[in-house]
């Protein structure tokens, strides 16, 4: 019978290896028993205290994960004096090593039950451990249960040591009893990986605690090896400028904008680049290492940390690496710290102080960001994201500048506009159709002045060449943007950037899982046992199978919005045409169209967010392998879902709204009585571009600003309520009275992707080119928000979220493809909507081909077609009409035969000629822009040529640096060997030692002559 030792060994005498002997025998008792039954010591705390804590032991070598580089809090009643908490919150009590990583999580300290007739168990510390069984099933041979009152059992029969005493343990304590013993397995797995923990005390029955992680050099050095990170080297290079008209326009450029420029410390001279080569420890004679503490800066710390973490396996559940754990809520969150206050009274200045004051108020709205400092600071991908809304934000400026140009054409021009003139003068009397049935009555079209003069603001020749400078200016922009994407990749050393492979998601391990355990139960040994085995498309079909159907059903579901929204416009129309007050007659177009545009909005912003979740559920049930493979489909889900959701409505009045409304005395009904409506006067431009401006203002305020601001603010105030209601009043000895750095940034929201920043920002983009032959100022409010969109996303990334991981990536993925796919889309849509929606075909058709005199002089009467009032159906006639005695004919607006032709009302000549030339002018628009497209591509080189060159010299350099301290090495050994020949008349003795201390040189050279050969074939 092996004797149990104390729980809490207060002298070094007492091994850690039979304190772990005790916690393993525990962990696989109760794993073994299906948590029914667990063996521990007695005292709860203690023996917590005893299986992670070794502040009261001296370490031992012959452990691989020594008790020495655990540093918990120490309980004053225990150790003595409690350390002082560290002073900057980013280091241990030690107040050396650094917190690189944080994991955080709650407990519950067990509150036991006793069975009928068993003692309680006494308060002191005592060699005999405890057994306790939870209510529900037991194991068979195990025990024996009785039934009780109340559900109960108590063990009978327990097999195990004398002295055992049996307790009863609910279902949620042995929930929370596997919980701790998995996150010390894991801890335990860290210290085996070389990293260092320091831990807080359990001193409430419930509460929040944190687990601090230090990386070692040497796990620093392992890893940044592994990963392949590159380190700058000793060599500094030139980098040269270009000469010229360039270098001397870009010298008054930087003059001109010095007080734009972010007040960052720059890092050296900036015209020297440091040479960057992957970390190798064997050639870390080459590295520039002046201080091992700071030779990783803090982001490529906590990147190589959650590596670790990432890898690093429990045995319970088969899980993976702290994805798992957090997502079985073994532990709560995990993230890196950021580098101390952004704002304070302190004048120490930090990189995150330094972000605040310098990108991330509103103050400093009209200062360059400073993308360097955003990349070392969150990583390359997060860099990425706000170089390209810097360069989507600049290239903002010239087509606001140009869209406004167009639209002070417009209100230029509105005066000497011929058909704006004609539709206005009241002297031409176009008595129009009723445009409703019975209670409407016919009308001059001179009633529609104001909206045909509003409408030539937006559709005149202008617009034409707006839509074709715009399809070049997202060519461009695209360009730009590759070519800036290849500077930042030379500059922040991402040229030769390997894809990484990555980890699988918790979420396919726990299926792949399921499916082997399935195949265990079904399947025999076969040939093929040795296969790894992954999840096929049959396991993926039925989620591909609810992907395909609630995609299609949420689609019909706009679709079903959109026409919701149409019967309101009918149905509200027709009811207001009712009404006995003149004013409301009068007015009922434009009530109709503001309501109905911001129900249109009310359902765009509601739908956004019922889209954005379920586009995550779906993704979820495909079981993507990869975090990545996650992201790309998530984004492709949710950006099909939103654009459909954001563009239906615009897409139905420029294309269908007017189209199949039929004639007079021919209508097209629906809902029994009501007609389909028709586009105004002046054509449905104007109302495309009311739709366009209301929504996108709307989607921009709202959801892009409000929400940004708010729902991050709501969720803090919700998780600190949620804590407090949680945690008990307990007075924490141990808690400092400041709170550290974890606690804060513990409190912050985690950080979610760059998914909806890039979102918000591709529909904007899809706004800003789509229909901007309908509305040129679309470009100025988005460069408008943009401007407040930068600040907030900084201030959001700063100061509301927790610090990112970074992570490396040389472009921004599928983001790219989406703006190519609607820059080219524009293209399309432009032409359809000049051709089709506005007035340009038929105004130059009748220019050029119908007016007598080569003027627009006539238009409005060419374009208005005849119809017999007498050819009225029965019931549809103006009712108490004044003007019935006097109309004999009415005019609405189509190209179709006069009543007394022999073909009457059928569509006339000129509707064939004028469709003809819409067609026309579709298919030349397209192709021209499109070959100027391509042009603008092919003209644009997508690497600079001084970045090319200094990628070339760069290559040259690094072989020319590896040649010299190679053969400096050489030439160094070659004299050491030269010396010790000389003193070779010593003896035997003298020959061991030199020969012992040679051996010593080359481990500390890390090379040798063999090595020699070698490192200038990897170069």
């Amino acid at each position: 019978m092996e004797t149990h030792t104390p729980d809490v060994p207060l002298t070094s005498s007492h091994p850690t290896l039979n304190r772990q002997k005790t916690a393993k025998s525990a962990r696989y008792s109760f794993s073994s028993h299906n948590s029914k039954y667990l063996t521990v010591p007695q005292n709860r705390t203690s023996f917590h205290s005893s299986s992670i804590n070794g502040a009261f032991e001296a370490p031992s070598c012959t452990e691989s994960f020594s008790s020495s580089i655990i540093n918990n809090y120490l309980d004053g009643t225990q150790g003595g004096a409690v350390d002082k908490a560290s002073p900057s919150g980013m280091h241990f009590r030690d107040s050396k090593r650094k917190v690189d990583y944080v994991l955080a999580y709650h407990y519950r300290k067990r509150l036991a039950q006793h069975p009928p007739g068993v003692a309680s168990p006494e308060p002191t510390h005592r060699s005999a451990a405890l057994a306790l069984v939870s209510n529900g099933g037991t194991e068979k041979g195990r025990a024996d249960p009785q039934q009780q009152d109340g559900g109960h059992h108590v063990l009978q029969e327990w097999p195990g040591p004398p002295g055992v005493e049996v307790m009863e343990l609910s279902p949620l304590d042995a929930l929370e009893e596997e919980k701790r013993l998995q996150r010390e397995e894991y801890e335990r797995n860290l210290l085996e990986a070389g990293l260092e923990i320091e831990k807080d005390p359990e001193n409430k029955s419930q509460g929040l605690s944190f687990v601090r992680i230090h990386a070692p050099w040497q796990v620093l050095s392992r890893e940044a090896e592994l990963l392949k990170i590159k380190m700058p080297t000793k060599k500094m290079y030139e980098i040269t400028e270009e000469g010229g008209i360039l270098k001397t326009l870009n010298e008054i450029w930087c003059k001109l904008t010095e007080p734009l420029q972010p007040q960052v410390p720059q890092q050296g001279n900036t015209n020297m680049k440091s040479l960057s080569y992957p970390f190798s420890r064997e050639k870390i004679y080459l590295y520039n290492i002046k201080d091992k503490d700071t030779f990783f800066d803090n982001a490529t710390r906590s990147r190589i940390v959650r590596e670790i973490l990432k890898r690093t396996p429990t045995k319970a559940r088969n899980s993976m690496g702290i994805g798992t754990l957090i997502a079985n809520n073994v532990y709560d969150a995990a993230y890196p710290l950021h580098d101390g206050e952004y704002e304070g009274q302190n004048d120490d200045m930090n990189e995150r102080k330094l972000l605040y004051r310098e990108w991330a108020r509103y103050g400093a709205f009209y200062k360059f960001q400073p993308i360097d400092l955003i990349r070392k600071y969150f990583g390359e991908k997060i860099g990425l994201y706000f170089a390209w809304l810097g360069l989507y934000t600049e290239f903002l400026i010239p087509s606001s500048v140009v869209g406004i140009i167009v639209f002070l054409y417009g209100c230029i021009t509105i005066e000497s506009d011929i058909p704006s003139k004609e539709m206005c003068d009241q002297r031409n009397a176009f008595t129009m159709c009723p445009l409703c049935d019975k209670f409407c009555d016919y009308w001059n079209l001179s009633s529609a002045c104001a909206t045909a003069r509003a409408s030539h603001l937006f559709d005149n020749p202008a617009t034409v060449f707006f839509s074709i400078f715009m399809a070049l200016w997202a060519t461009m922009f695209l360009e730009q943007w590759k070519r800036l994407q290849m500077r930042l990749n030379y500059f922040w050393d991402l040229t030769g950037l390997e894809e990484e492979e990555e980890h699988p998601r918790p979420e396919y391990e726990t299926k792949l899982l399921q499916k082997k355990l399935k195949n265990k139960n079904i399947t025999t040994e076969n040939a093929n046992e040795d296969e790894k085995e992954k999840l096929t498309w049959s396991d993926r079909m039925p989620g591909y199978a609810a992907n395909f159907g609630l995609i299609l059903f949420m689609i019909m579901l706009t679709f079903s919005a959109v026409f919701g929204v149409i019967v309101y416009r009918i149905t509200t129309a027709a009811a207001l045409s009712f009404s006995t007050n003149e004013t409301t007659r009068s007015n009922v177009r434009v009530t109709v169209t503001a309501t109905a545009v911001i129900i249109n909005l009310v359902v765009i912003l509601i739908l956004d967010e019922i889209y954005g979740a379920i586009a995550k559920w779906l993704t979820e049930i495909e079981v993507p392998k990869t975090e990545k493979n996650f992201e790309e489909r998530l984004i492709l889900k949710a950006f099909l879902l939103k654009f459909v959701n954001s563009y239906a409505p615009i897409f139905y009045v420029a294309f269908f709204k007017g189209r199949f409304v039929g004639r007079p005395g021919h209508y097209v009904y629906v809902f029994d009585g009501y007609r389909m409506e028709e586009c105004a006067p002046g054509g449905c431009l104007m109302e495309l571009c009311i739709q366009l401006s209301i929504i996108m203002l709307g989607k921009q305020l709202i959801q892009n600003n409000l929400f940004e601001i708010g729902i991050p603010k709501l969720k803090k105030l919700f998780r600190k309520l949620k804590d407090e209601r949680t945690e008990p009043k307990e007075m924490d000895t141990n808690q400092s009275k400041d709170p550290q750095q974890w606690d804060l940034d513990y409190t912050l929201e985690p950080f979610t992707g760059l998914t909806p920043e890039y979102m918000e920002m591709i529909i904007q983009f899809g706004f800003v080119t789509l229909f901007v032959a309908s509305f040129p100022l679309a470009p100025l409010f988005a460069l408008l928000n943009n401007i407040i969109e930068v600040r907030l996303d900084a201030k959001k990334f700063v100061t509301e979220l927790r610090r990112p991981d970074t992570v490396r990536a040389k472009d921004i993925g599928i983001w790219y493809n989406i703006l190519s796919g609607i820059g080219k889309l524009s293209v399309i849509i432009n032409a359809f909507v000049i051709a089709v929606t506005s007035d340009f075909i038929p105004r130059l058709m009748y220019q050029y081909a119908y007016s007598q005199n080569g003027t627009m002089h006539g238009f409005i009467n060419h374009t208005l077609s005849y119809f017999n009032v007498s050819h009225l159906k029965a019931g549809t006639q103006p009712e108490n009409s004044p003007f019935a005695q006097d109309v004999l004919f009415c005019r609405f607006k189509d190209y179709r035969e006069p009543p007394w032709s022999q073909n009457q009302y059928e569509f006339s000549k000129q509707y064939w000629a004028v469709l003809s030339a819409r067609l026309a002018f579709v298919i030349l628009f397209q192709n021209l822009v499109m070959f100027l497209s391509v042009l603008v591509d092919w003209m644009i080189p997508d690497i600079p040529k001084d970045i090319s060159e200094q990628i070339k010299k760069e290559k040259s350099v690094l072989v020319d640096f590896f040649l010299k301290e190679e053969h400096e090495k050489l030439k160094l050994i070659e004299s050491f060997i030269a010396r010790d020949k000389q003193k070779h008349k010593s003896g035997t003795k003298g020959e061991r030692i030199r020969a012992a201390s040679f051996c010593q040189f080359n481990r500390s050279q890390k090379g040798s002559f063999t090595s020699f050969s070698s490192q200038h074939t990897e170069v």
